[in-house]
């Protein structure tokens, strides 16, 4: 199995006396010495010519790009296996255009392939050069049966090491290709592109924390026994579609989102669809309950209540062990598409199918407490990150820096799992370093976004799968665009309070600018003080 990084190198050079930037320089580019890596192939690109580049995860086809350089490379995870890994780096051309950063872009999922959607649509455009790595295997998101029965290096590949092992390969070939090693090292993924970076024994922030200066990570599934256990227990609310507790999703746009908003909109001073904090909502899906002879396609039984009650509470199983958030008011017209529809949640259902139990006839309905302890017991790929000490990466002499991001509207990960993670973070902090969480780490909640992106939401700030689904940020300054301020933070000092949000109409900056928002650094929340509620200027942080 192979390994491919991708590299996006902005503005490239190989020598003193290669030509900057040029074609040739590109073409004949050959990294040396480089152990346990191999050279596929370059591909110079010029500004503004068609970049259509797709593997089976992730795709780009656009014609508004600087020039850059892409480098394909195989890297050997495991000589032993003979696993390997696919890495490629893009650089753009000239010189003169490379900002001195390294950026590397996260996947998602069980995926296997470069997200080369990222890097043409984030890394290229600001000037990084850009390090993206299949994971050691090619597959959709979706896709599990790369990973079993019983194929635990490529396992350990996507959990951690093919990552671990591209970033230092990109490093190296972005300093032979440029002539001088990059000034900073910056990450930026969401959902399962990012739990690697939070912590663990065995991933960078703890074990590596030379990787990365910079860490922003949005709905990080760090926690993965419990999530992909905490998706199929959100399944079974309401699976089977011809249980009593099913359902539909007409009911969740028709009747239960309207009645949401109907008891919570207003709670935070404004009536505009989007509920700021929807832990103030206490809402009661009993006032829907249906009368006698009502169509019952606009009311809930009081199965469908009970399985309500179980999809916004937290999970805990019998011993009362806590296992995962639960969902938050706010995102009921995308829940059905997430956990709570007709269709089973395939990521969860491949996870225990063939990395934990090595067992293709697993269903959904077989899964239990035991099953969610032997996956606690494996720890697949060491994938879990949730060890609340970050001090190698965040104390001195490192004095890394981690921005973290997530929807209160995630239909994929509860918005919970952020706040716990980063309150355990906060305890360890307090109790046994001198440090203060706030010097290093930082939360921010965004109200109405779903997964990484989307939703009735001020959601486009400049992080992955914004300005690839048409959301890009206002502006690539510090106030809009996280990755910028992540910089600001890392090389001048300066932390974020807010960073300034755009929501577009129909989600589509073609449409124009719909509304602005702050976003409000955890615990403080977003409060209207009065004015125009289209600008980021009527609200405040309190």
């Amino acid at each position: 199995m192979s390994l491919p990084i991708a590299l996006a190198l902005l503005g490239v050079t190989l020598a003193a006396a290669a030509s900057q930037g040029s074609k040739s320089a590109c073409a004949s580019f050959a990294p040396a010495s480089l152990a346990s890596v191999s050279l596929s192939g370059t591909t110079h690109y010029t500004a503004n010519t068609r970049v259509n580049i797709s593997n089976v995860y992730s795709s780009i086809d656009v014609s508004n790009l600087p020039s850059f350089c892409r480098v394909e490379l195989v890297i050997t995870t495991n000589a032993t296996a003979g696993s390997t890994a696919l890495t490629e780096p893009m650089a753009n051309s000239p010189m003169d255009e490379w900002n001195g950063r390294v950026l590397t872009v996260g996947n998602g999922g069980l995926a296997g392939g470069v997200t080369v959607t990222e890097l043409g649509h984030v890394a290229v455009p600001q000037g990084f050069a850009g390090i993206s790595t299949n994971t050691g295997h090619d597959g959709t998101t979706d896709d599990g049966d790369w990973a079993g029965p019983h194929n635990d290096n490529a396992i350990v590949d996507w959990g951690w090491r093919a990552l671990h092992l591209s970033v230092l390969a990109g490093k190296q070939v972005v300093e032979q290709y440029y002539g001088t090693p990059a000034n900073k090292s910056y990450y930026l993924g969401c959902s399962t592109g990012a739990p690697a970076y939070l912590s663990h024994n065995r991933t960078q922030v703890q074990d590596f924390p030379e990787d990365f200066d910079g860490v922003v990570v949005g709905s990080p599934a760090n926690w993965q026994t419990h999530l992909q256990g905490w998706s199929i227990h959100m399944n079974l609310n309401t699976q089977p579609s011809t249980s009593p507790h099913f359902i539909t999703e007409d009911m969740w746009n028709d009747v239960l989102a309207p009645e949401v908003m109907r008891q919570c909109d207003a709670l935070d001073g404004l009536t505009d669809d989007i509920i700021n904090d929807p832990r103030i909502c206490s809402f009661r899906p009993e006032t829907l309950t249906c009368r006698p002879g009502q169509n019952t396609s606009t009311c809930l039984t009081g199965d469908q209540i009970s399985a309500l009650h179980r999809i916004y509470a937290d999970y805990y199983e019998a011993d009362q062990t806590y296992i995962f958030g639960g969902y938050y008011p706010g995102g009921e017209t995308e829940y059905y598409h997430g956990l709570v529809g007709k269709k089973q949640f395939t990521i969860g259902l491949n996870y225990f199918k063939f990395m934990v139990l090595n067992d293709t006839t697993f269903k959904t309905r077989d899964y239990d407490a035991s099953v969610l302890k032997k996956a606690d017991d494996i720890d697949p790929g060491q994938a879990n990150a949730i060890s609340p000490n970050l001090t190698a990466f965040a104390g001195a002499p490192h004095n890394g820096k981690l921005l973290q991001y997530v929807g209160w509207a995630d239909q994929l990960i509860s918005p919970g799992n952020s706040i716990h993670y980063y309150e355990t973070v906060h305890e360890f902090t307090m109790a046994n370093t001198t440090m203060e969480i706030d010097d290093y780490y930082r939360l921010f909640l965004v109200p109405g976004m779903n997964h990484c992106h989307g939703g009735f939401a001020a959601n486009a700030f400049g992080s992955v799968e914004q300005a690839s689904n048409d959301n890009p940020p206002i502006s690539f300054n510090p106030e809009h665009n996280i990755l910028a301020a992540m910089v600001r933070w890392v090389e001048e000092g300066v932390a974020p309070d807010t960073i300034v949000a755009a929501n577009y109409k129909d989600n589509n900056v073609t449409n124009g600018v719909g509304f602005t928002r702050p976003l409000c650094r955890y615990p403080s929340t977003i409060r209207h003080k009065g004015g125009d509620p289209t600008i980021a200027d009527s609200f405040e942080c309190a």
